[in-house]
């Protein structure tokens, strides 16, 4: 059986490969009359975008959106709502020697096992090209969640971190490391320069915040919100880990220290004392803003020479040609803000369907 979609009541299932004519995705469960228009899709298209830095690949896409079903008089239909991007930059040339051999740290091997053959243009389906189509999809979610605000941001490329007293939002859009520390963002300049120009490349760190979130959302045990997003995040290529709240970190910690106290509040609900818990208690929100934190590996595929096998089993050492990412997770993070809207739009149809 093949997986290509995620969600329940919002679901959504990308198709394409890296190197196809297109790719796309086709969004199910939207509610009926919310204006949509490839305007409301292209900005968090073009965040994602490569080329737009010497940070990011060069590959040169545009990006640019089509709305080819569920939407009449700009509104939408309830139908399903099918999205699709072109591909206008393909160098297949440049993976002439990954058709003989396998990428290590990349699904190259994995995906022959599988299926006994796979397309080496850029990965095909295993390349970061398909995020377009989750960024494309978690837009329309977007609008399902209106009063919800959503910010992804990196907190640390090649083991450099921000310092949290230094956060300023305004400067995420600032930069192209999409970074809240002007004096991290500064450091990192020459830190993925470094990486690129040897060959090689770093793994990154990114936070992302949900604000506006009501409590409830969620289910006990087999449908939990922060089980719902951790498998939204793993699902993020080149994404080896995932924390909700604290995470590790609370791990570390007492019970006591744990604990995110309560006091009585203005409105009728408690007023927290803490956040350790990101949001999210027993499965379901408790009202304060989501947090998750995801870790992207470094990229696979580098000038750098790295040992592995060819298809038959011999030895050789391989170098990746083309243009790639030297940090791929600068660019994951308007992918993690598509996942947590797709998450938060699920979870409110779910919680609405249930309890109205």
């Amino acid at each position: 059986m093949s997986y290509n979609s995620f969600g329940h009541s919002f679901r959504f299932s990308t198709w394409g490969e890296s190197h196809g004519p297109a790719i796309g995705a086709i969004v199910d469960g939207c509610p009926p009359g919310i204006a949509l228009s490839e305007a409301d899709i292209q900005p968090f298209l073009d965040a994602r975008r490569p080329g737009t830095s010497r940070f990011t690949t060069q590959r040169q896409e545009p990006d640019e959106v089509r709305i080819l079903s569920g939407v009449f008089e700009g509104k939408t239909t309830g139908t399903p709502i099918s999205l699709m991007i072109e591909n206008v930059d393909q160098r297949s040339k440049d993976y002439s020697e990954v058709a003989k051999a396998y990428r290590p740290g990349h699904a190259d091997y994995s995906y022959d096992t599988k299926y006994g053959l796979r397309d080496y243009r850029g990965g095909g389906r295993s390349s970061a090209r398909e995020t377009a189509s989750r960024v494309a999809a978690g837009a329309v979610a977007r609008l399902v969640i209106p009063d919800i605000k959503i910010r992804a941001y990196v907190v640390e490329i090649g083991g450099d971190a921000i310092d949290p007293a230094h956060f300023d939002a305004a400067q995420i859009s600032q930069n192209p490391f999409f970074c809240p520390d002007a004096k991290a963002a500064a450091r990192w300049e020459a830190l993925v320069d470094n990486a690129r120009k040897s060959g090689s490349s770093l793994g990154a760190v990114v936070e992302c915040v949900a604000e506006g979130v009501p409590a409830g959302w969620g289910a006990p045990l087999y449908m939990k919100l922060d089980a719902q997003l951790a498998s939204a995040m793993m699902g993020i290529n080149a994404v080896k880990a995932v924390e909700i709240g604290d995470g590790l970190g609370a791990a570390r910690l007492r019970g006591e220290q744990n604990a995110d106290a309560m006091r009585p509040g203005k409105d009728g609900n408690p007023h927290f004392l803490a956040n350790h818990a990101g949001g999210i208690a027993g499965g379901i929100s408790t009202g304060q803003p989501v947090v998750v934190r995801v870790g992207f590996k470094p990229t696979s595929s580098i000038l750098t020479p790295v040992e592995t096998i060819d298809r038959a089993g011999n030895a050789t050492d391989i170098v990746t040609k083309g243009r790639h990412d030297p940090c791929v997770g600068i660019r994951g993070a308007p992918v993690v803000e598509a996942m947590m809207a797709l998450v938060l739009a699920d979870a409110k149809l779910m919680h609405r369907g249930q309890c109205g």
